[in-house]
């Protein structure tokens, strides 16, 4: 169901998006642009060819491990200038507010993947951010802020740097930090993984920050990670933790918790996190029948060529929420948005 201007009239006039990768959210041309500007050697010099090579899809992503490959070695290479970041957020917020009238925005990255390996200035690189953001926010008068994420890959040393400038830049425009990257396949590691960061989590909530953190997101796990970040890491937020579904003990402790799941439907199907839309409506009545707050987010919109528009319309369409339930996600999310109201 579409109306004038191709919007869906079901959807609230204005929507908040709370999990979008700037390394997943770039239009190809632009990332093409800024690319041949800068001399950045690309394996084709076919445009088209470049599309496919930056789009998930069925031929070349298999798991998230695969999605991610795409953006470590390709978008996020190309977003590593001042001059590449501060376009990349620019364009992500006007973008998104003309497909889907996003309204506010929580753009997340990882500020050291985007600085060449200590080549090029980190400061540099967020003041460079925070420009594109201030700027795309002044024209559209979108609300936005970033939230800076910690890499499971990273040392600590790396990850403490991170959050020591998220709390630089709060005053900027900081709003929270994220842990993002894949999950250990063994249990005592996921468990350790969460102990580890649990200094750094407490240091960013006394600062000020909000928290939120990538759970729960591949098959291979079963809640026992979603568990272990509410225990250890505390969050505000949690992004995915679908594998919750599967586990009474974690989704007691979610219902408990009052933590806001930020759920991004077409990225786990396209990571094959969920098998179908079927199993994605199944995980999604297990949070209802609980009352667990959940969003409804994009998580990488070009990198998986949706909208946060047209993600809530196919969830209207296929009757795995109802309008009234759209609505109340979107309500949920300006509530639990780390931009102060």
């Amino acid at each position: 169901m579409v109306g004038l201007g191709g919007y869906d009239p079901r959807l609230p006039k204005s929507l908040i998006d709370l999990h979008i990768h700037v390394g997943g959210a770039v239009a190809p041309h632009i990332l093409y642009s800024i690319a041949m500007q800068q001399g950045f050697k690309l394996p084709t010099k076919d445009y088209w060819e470049f599309v496919d090579l930056i789009t998930a899809k069925s031929s070349n992503v298999k798991n998230l491990d695969d999605y991610l490959k795409i953006m470590h070695q390709w978008t996020e290479k190309i977003q590593s200038s001042p001059y590449a970041i501060e376009r990349s957020l620019y364009e992500i917020i006007g973008k998104e507010y003309r497909s889907s009238r996003v309204e506010q925005i929580e753009l997340r990255f990882n500020p050291m993947k985007r600085n060449l390996g200590g080549e090029r200035d980190l400061d540099h690189i967020i003041h460079a951010a925070i420009r594109g953001m201030e700027m795309a926010c002044l024209e559209y008068g979108v609300k936005a802020c970033l939230i800076f994420c910690l890499a499971r890959e990273f040392t600590y040393e790396q990850n403490e740097i991170i959050l020591d400038k998220a709390i630089k830049y709060q005053t900027r425009g900081v709003a929270g930090i994220d842990l993002a990257g894949p999950e250990s396949v063994n249990l005592e590691l996921r468990l350790k993984d969460a102990q580890r960061y649990e200094k750094l989590f407490g240091r960013a909530r006394a600062a000020g920050l909000k928290t939120t953190v990538h759970t729960g997101e591949t098959v291979h796990t079963s809640g026992e990670g979603v568990i272990a970040t509410l225990r250890y890491l505390k969050p505000h937020r949690i992004g995915h933790g679908i594998r919750a579904a599967y586990n009474d003990e974690a989704l007691d402790h979610l219902a408990d918790s009052g933590v806001v799941l930020e759920l991004c439907p077409s990225s786990n199907l396209e990571t094959h996190a969920v098998k179908d839309l079927d199993e994605f409506g199944y995980i999604v009545s297990r949070f209802k029948e609980r009352k667990i707050p959940f969003t409804i987010n994009t998580d990488g919109p070009y990198l998986l060529d949706i909208s946060l528009a047209s993600e809530a319309t196919m969830l209207l369409d296929n009757n795995i929420l109802t309008e009234d339930e759209v609505h109340e996600c979107f309500r949920v999310a300006r509530e639990a948005s780390f931009i102060p109201h």
